[in-house]
């Protein structure tokens, strides 16, 4: 290990805030793609099923994964899905191609399923309900918010209640498609096509319920080449009507580039920062005095590039696609894009990470046997855990390292969040590989004495991960040594890691 490189700095001061965070920023997705909902949260027949089917292992895994929103049926899968094909007696539903994933969809796990599911989980645990608006429209929209939310009296309602759901699903936040920017989506739309679509849609589900919050479809990615002008385009149609705009991305090492991949938080923020700007830009020309927030509903680190390990056939059920194996390197990264939410909690509203059990996913689970958790989970459930409260501002002095994509860059990135009780949590990440970051915290106007935890996510081996074989290989450990002295928190980061630190 290399010495110490001079000390990262940065002040808290209750004082100085972004704002309070949404518990939804801690939210999950889940799609009818690969193993994500068959064998992974729905096996009936397996030793740990319950009498719905779902694996209560895994059901124990998410609720302590801390999961509070969850997107459903998709992503891309939605664009081509019909939701009356999961409701109802299930030996009666059909079995579809489903041409996003080149997969067969049973339909076994519909909406009902789905809604058991979150009950199970616990009263935090919020749906999240997309939308087809790529080979569907408006009536089926208004139809499944009728089945889904309305208490009874008409066809639809009524439906749900033969169906042994009597109370209504109550599905607040709703998706108006998703994805439609891109040319791979079944129904892809222009700009000008999804926007007209999308304002239409949603003035007629407030018909039905003027509570609901409505997302629109913003880009797919920073980098898509209609990216910015999509949004501008968009919300000149429904600026008035929808509540948030959505942001996906996904990271990934390329060409052995580990230093610009540690620094991937850095793409994250300024997406962020960007698509912030537009909308307030729509705002300002439209002379409104709303301001929408983001919903980043799809995020992850995720090897799109990489050879596929499992040979998968078209049309196979259930087939084991997108499985990757994190690393403790991809858990530092994790970390690090679960700061750059929380720096922007003034305007990001809801976050889900892209996707909850196999799936590209922090918990992994074999057919017929356990289920575990990814070195990715072990971030997400301290910031869910310790992430709520009001998130200071926290404006880092740091030395910085260069990278081939971003230029210097700092070695530390980090955040702290103020929960109501006035007990501080830092969240930091040493980015540099090779040598230990000393860390210095004035505590300006905060009564705080002690360190209850020092906690970090790292490891001699940066490919470590944990496996079906060796499940348990890489955990959080406790760190030694940081203290609060003359109101200055003290603690040394390990190199390539993720830190949490709780203060009271």
């Amino acid at each position: 290990m290399s010495l110490p490189e001079p000390a990262a700095r940065f002040a808290l001061d209750p004082d100085f805030t972004v704002g309070p965070v949404d518990p939804r920023l801690f939210g999950s997705f889940v799609e009818h793609l690969g193993r994500c909902v068959y064998t992974g949260l729905h096996e009936p027949g397996h030793p740990a099923a319950d009498e719905d089917g779902l694996r209560t292992d895994v059901l124990e895994l998410v609720r302590e994964l801390g999961v509070t929103a969850v997107r459903y049926p998709g992503g891309n899968f939605v664009s081509g899905h019909r939701w009356e094909d999961g409701v109802g007696p299930v030996e009666q539903r059909p079995r579809r191609l489903d041409v996003a994933w080149r997969s067969t969809e049973t339909n076994r796990f519909g909406l009902g399923e789905f809604m058991a599911f979150l009950r199970k989980l616990g009263p935090l645990a919020e749906p999240m309900m997309a939308l087809n608006l790529g080979t569907r429209g408006i009536t089926e929209a208004m139809d499944l918010v009728e089945y889904a939310n309305h208490p009874g009296g008409t066809e639809l309602s009524d439906l749900r209640i033969a169906h042994g759901d009597k109370d209504p699903f109550g599905i607040r936040l709703w998706c108006l498609g998703n994805e439609m920017d891109g040319t791979w989506q079944t129904g892809h739309r222009t700009a000008e096509e999804y926007g007209r679509l999308a304002a239409r849609t949603a003035r007629a589900l407030r018909r039905i319920d003027p509570g609901l919050e409505l997302v629109a479809c913003g880009s797919s990615g920073r980098g898509m080449p209609t990216f910015a002008a999509w949004e501008a385009t968009v919300l000149a149609e429904t600026y008035e009507v929808v509540d948030h705009v959505s942001l996906h991305a996904y990271y990934e090492e390329t060409d052995g580039d580990r230093d610009s991949f540690l620094a991937s938080a850095v793409d994250m923020e300024a997406f962020i920062e960007e698509v912030v700007a537009t909308c307030d830009h729509v705002g300002a020309r439209l002379k409104s005095p709303r301001k929408l927030t983001l919903s980043f509903d799809e995020w992850n680190v995720w090897y799109q590039r990489r050879p596929h390990p499992h040979p998968v056939e078209d049309w196979q059920e259930a087939p084991r696609l997108l499985e990757d194996v994190y690393t403790v390197t991809d858990a530092v990264v994790l970390g690090s894009l679960l700061i750059a939410l929380l720096r922007h909690a003034d305007r990001v509203a809801v976050a889900c990470l892209a996707q909850l059990v196999n799936v590209i996913a922090p918990i992994m689970t074999e057919p017929g046997g356990p289920a575990w958790r990814q070195t990715t989970f072990f971030p997400f459930a301290q910031a869910s855990r310790y992430g709520r409260g009001t998130v200071l501002d926290v404006r880092v002095t740091s030395p910085t390292y260069p990278t081939d994509r971003f230029g210097d860059v700092p070695l530390l990135h980090a955040t702290a969040v103020r929960g109501e009780d006035g007990a501080v949590t830092v969240f930091a990440v040493n980015r540099g590989r090779n040598a230990p970051l000393p860390l210095e915290v004035a505590l300006r106007g905060l009564d705080l004495s002690r360190v209850v935890e020092h906690s970090a996510l790292a490891d001699a081996d940066p490919e470590a991960r944990n496996t079906l074989d060796a499940p348990e290989r890489v955990a959080p450990h406790a760190v030694e040594g940081t203290r609060v002295e003359d109101g200055v928190l003290r603690a040394v980061l390990e190199p390539m890691s993720w830190n949490v630190v709780r203060l009271v």
